[in-house]
């Protein structure tokens, strides 16, 4: 019995740890420290967070299932690049899924809800004066989260935080102007209004067309 106790106690220290090195691999990916190509040395990265190999070998599994990572054999792992026209299928497929969440939250948005809602867009508003561009992004992010989760649809939730992770790949330098993130965040003000009207069809075509306006945003700061 105590060695089975003991298996038990490593087991979960073990993801703990696992859990733990995901999240700051995730964040280091996410915020670009991390480069879309880099090689992650596993050894460095162990020795960088102060544990053993095995936590950063199984965190990099998770990393590899949420479409962050990708393993080479005999290579190793690498940050995952997303390619053109992967990048077109992933805001295609967000504009439906943020546009369905948008369309089921019309009918259910509680005064609450729409209060944290337009202080989002306020805050973004002063972040946009500011020209504080990774704050307006934190900020976006924080909108469509409250979005996804105030429309409460497990699946819809589920499908979008994977396309979202995909996304923060590439996406970020989509907001980088101000006129960006203006119209951006004069898209959120639209939505939020066909919410609060309890417009279920408004609220669908301004949740897709505000994701689509996204893929638009980013293909013209590539060619910018």
């Amino acid at each position: 019995m105590q060695n089975e106790a003991l298996v038990a106690i490593e087991f979960r220290r073990t993801q703990s740890l696992t859990a733990i090195v995901a999240r700051e691999l995730e964040r280091l990916i996410l915020s670009a420290e991390l480069k879309a190509g880099e090689r992650l040395n596993e050894q460095a990265i162990a020795t960088r967070l102060g544990v053993s190999r095995g936590p950063v070998r199984e965190a990099t599994r998770a990393l590899e299932r949420a479409g962050l990572v990708t393993v080479i054999a005999n290579q190793g792992v690498f940050v995952r690049q997303v390619g053109f026209e992967e990048a077109i299928e992933i805001y295609d497929m967000r504009a439906v899924v943020f546009g369905f969440a948008c369309q089921r939250l019309s009918s259910r948005l509680t005064g609450a809800q729409a209060e944290k809602l337009q202080g989002l867009i306020a805050r973004m508003d002063q972040a946009i004066e500011q020209g504080d561009n990774r704050g307006y992004y934190e900020l976006n992010l924080s909108f469509h989260d409250a979005v996804i989760a105030f429309a409460e649809h497990g699946r819809a939730k589920q499908v979008y935080e994977s396309l979202l992770n995909e996304t923060h790949l590439f996406r970020q330098r989509a907001l980088g102007s101000q006129d960006s993130m203006k119209e951006s965040n004069a898209e959120h003000a639209a939505i939020l209004d066909a919410l609060k009207a309890g417009d279920a069809g408004r609220a669908r075509r301004s949740g897709e067309e505000h994701s689509l306006a996204g893929k638009r945003r980013w293909l013209e700061a590539l060619s910018g």
